[in-house]
């Protein structure tokens, strides 16, 4: 309902449809991210659960030969081979926009390219099941830094498309039906008006006869 606030004139008519007209742009516009997002999103949940799968069935068979490992080897002999790490790595993080979201775009280098560097300990004291374990684990931390950057953009895409969602129906459940009802009083205010006035000049025409020629329409 237009509030009794208005003022019913015609600038304020013509500010209004100005507002109307950008908000009406506007609506459309986000309603337009919000469906981008909506597929973006779709396509970073499907890459999440084939990753998510991959990377704890990596997890699982990786366990499963430390299990063998530590089966072969006494405690104190796995505690000591893995006690000190020789391979390092750097992580690194860029942002990227998406649809004027800035998700994280992680990159992933080892300090030594030779794959022998990623077992700390010597051959002859240690089992070919820790070599595969070891080797397991390696090849998942790769995928499971993926995953990360994969689910921090759902995280950040399902934030934004919450926030585009209420945006939208604001506007089109608020603030346009409330504009168009402002419109709406106004020109009923307006017309109003100039019925009064043609009416009260209808009088004052008479009036002016009357007085002047004593002739009445």
């Amino acid at each position: 309902m237009a509030s009794a606030s208005i003022k019913p004139t015609r600038m304020e008519l013509n500010r209004t449809k100005a507002r109307l007209k950008t908000a009406t742009r506007g609506h459309k516009l986000l309603k337009d991210k919000r469906d981008e997002l909506m597929r973006q999103f779709m396509l970073i949940i499907k890459q999440n659960k084939e990753l998510r799968q991959k990377v704890e069935a990596g997890l699982a068979e990786a366990m499963r030969a430390m299990s063998a490992a530590s089966s072969v080897m006494s405690p104190d002999m796995l505690e000591q081979a893995l006690l000190y790490s020789k391979q390092s790595v750097d992580v690194g993080m860029e942002l990227k926009n998406v649809m004027s979201v800035n998700v994280p775009a992680y990159t992933f280098r080892e300090r030594s390219e030779d794959p022998s560097e990623i077992f700390p300990y010597s051959y002859a004291m240690t089992s070919g099941e820790l070599d595969d374990a070891i080797g397991m684990f390696s090849q998942t931390f790769k995928d499971m830094l993926e995953l990360a950057r994969i689910e921090k953009t759902m995280q950040l895409l399902a934030q934004e498309i919450e926030k585009t969602r209420r945006r939208v129906n604001a506007l089109e459940y608020v603030m346009i039906p409330e504009m168009q009802q402002t419109i709406k009083f106004i020109t009923m205010k307006l017309e109003e008006n100039e019925r009064a006035n043609t009416t009260r000049l209808m009088k004052v025409k008479d009036t002016i006869l009357q007085e002047a020629h004593g002739y009445e329409q």
